[in-house]
């Protein structure tokens, strides 16, 4: 598996380097063979070209962050304990690695359709935990029985996203994972002014 040579990580690693400094139009393979401290063409012997360099440097961070979150959840019996682990670990990982912050917010965000239909293929694991928790806490009744799944977690998920990129647009000024449990409180209670009666 090409993925297991290490020569992989050190070009994927020197993508989110290279993507993030320079932007994604602008990062030529050169740079990331430079990076990398590979020769240009053993880029070629790993990808096809500088799409398929995101798409998998996507599926590989997607991949770590899934696993993370999941093993992470794991430990935890309330499906809104289970949530707020997932955004805290969301936060966290893109709060550690701010190169790889902006490479997801900003750079993964192109025009072209193709790369647009991949990388949604690739979210659909992290969509997946979002929804087993949602189902869970409809079954376990801490969530309403008239939940609309689907729509709860484009929400959830919009939120979180947005709530990166704005930081990602203010310079990573101040601390993300801070934001963690006010995110979950507006996810779980809303705005609070049209609690049901009785």
């Amino acid at each position: 598996m090409k993925k297991n040579k290490p020569k992989y990580r050190q070009i994927i690693d020197a993508a989110v380097t290279v993507i993030a400094e320079n932007g994604y139009h602008q990062a030529q393979v050169s740079k990331i063979a430079k990076q990398a401290g590979v020769a240009d063409g053993t880029i070629y012997l790993y990808f096809k070209n500088k799409e398929d360099i995101l798409i998998s440097l996507f599926q590989d961070k997607m991949g770590y962050f899934v696993e993370k979150i999941e093993e992470e959840i794991a430990g935890k019996e309330k499906a809104t304990e289970k949530l707020l682990t997932l955004i805290e670990n969301h936060f966290k990982i893109l709060s550690d690695d701010p190169h790889l912050a902006i490479v997801t917010q900003l750079e993964l965000r192109q025009s072209n359709k193709d790369l647009r239909l991949k990388i949604n293929e690739v979210l659909k694991g992290y969509l997946k935990v979002v929804d087993k928790i949602l189902i869970e806490g409809k079954e376990n009744g801490e969530f309403s029985s008239t939940l609309d799944v689907r729509l709860a977690r484009q929400m959830i998920f919009g939120t979180i996203d947005e709530t990166v990129t704005t930081w990602v647009m203010n310079g990573q000024k101040y601390d993300l994972t801070a934001l963690s449990k006010k995110v979950h409180e507006l996810l779980i209670h809303g705005c609070g002014g049209f609690r049901s009666k009785g």
